[in-house]
């Protein structure tokens, strides 16, 4: 893709889909009652989309979409609750879907835990939250996606992915001493690699997925780095966080694109090295096919051996 988009940095959600008419289409997004996920709800719903919240705590959720459905005028705003990190109950969330999915937004994710968690399966919190889970989700959403006839998988990455590819034989911190950063890092480029993964097994359905860095916003996701640390003229709002999600998700600019990875509303370039001062770019790890294709089967059997 070499075309120049127009939009940037600056841009908020509802500029990018100033226009758009998303009226009949049926979207996802999971952690869509904080932070960009609420910006990437009311932007989506004002284009007339049907949005489905997918939220670990539901009760706080219904509160958001009924506040989002009186700023939006659109009374197609539900919740369902989702824990994502939980195997269990991605799988009962995928029982319960029984409709086309136009796009599924895979926002929800934690951020540099301080100490090792594990999740209810006993897998390091942050792969399974921001990737396992996610990748549950997607693979058991895949026959709803395909009869969409056109559906979009967007995958919320970082600029973490430029600290960590991702570490085969010990993705769970077993062995490799417990590292915030590092194991954020592995998570977030196995979210990019999942695009590259739906790009190279689902084209022949009509999916297309791209993954994206939000950039620097002050939400709840910081509370465990002492605060937001990016100097000030490189911080974004949720409006303009939310932009590059919704651009992936409902922009007809993007048709037919996918596997690729988005920074400021446009597609990154690779970067040889992690750059010093401003994190920008992706890495090449990140886009690699037979890295997509060594995760999706390691995932695939994770999730398989899950009870």
């Amino acid at each position: 893709m070499s075309q120049h988009l127009p939009f940037g940095f600056s841009s908020t959600a509802s500029e990018v889909l100033s226009g758009v008419d998303l009226t009949g289409k049926t979207m996802i997004v999971t952690g869509g009652a904080s932070g960009i996920g609420i910006e990437t709800v009311k932007s989506l719903a004002a284009a007339g989309a049907s949005v489905t919240i997918a939220a670990r705590r539901p009760d706080a959720a219904k509160e958001v979409a009924q506040k989002l459905r009186t700023e939006t005028g659109n009374e197609n705003i539900d919740v369902h609750p989702l824990d994502v990190s939980d195997l269990a109950s991605v799988r009962e969330f995928v029982g319960n879907w029984h409709k086309p999915l136009h796009a599924l937004v895979n926002n929800a994710g934690v951020m540099a835990l301080p100490d090792l968690q594990r999740s209810a399966q006993g897998y390091e919190m942050q792969f399974a939250t921001n990737f396992l889970g996610h990748f549950a989700l997607t693979l058991g959403l895949h026959r709803h996606l395909a009869e969409a006839e056109g559906a979009r998988v967007v995958s919320v990455s970082s600029t973490g992915s430029l600290f960590a590819p991702v570490f085969w034989d010990d993705p769970h911190f077993h062995f490799i001493p417990y590292n915030p950063l590092l194991a954020y890092g592995q998570s977030k480029t196995a979210c990019i690699l999942l695009s590259v993964g739906i790009r190279n097994r689902w084209a022949s359905d009509g999916i297309v997925s791209n993954a994206l860095n939000p950039g620097a916003i002050a939400t709840n996701l910081q509370r465990h780095t002492g605060g937001l640390r990016t100097p000030e003229a490189f911080r974004k709002t949720p409006e303009q966080g939310a932009s590059t999600s919704v651009l992936l998700a409902a922009s007809p600019l993007l048709d037919g694109v996918s596997g690729r990875y988005f920074d400021n509303c446009q597609e990154a370039p690779l970067v040889a090295h992690r750059p010093e001062g401003k994190f920008e770019g992706v890495a090449a790890y990140a886009l690699d096919s037979t890295n997509a294709d060594r995760l999706w089967e390691m995932a695939v059997k994770i999730v398989g051996e899950a009870k």
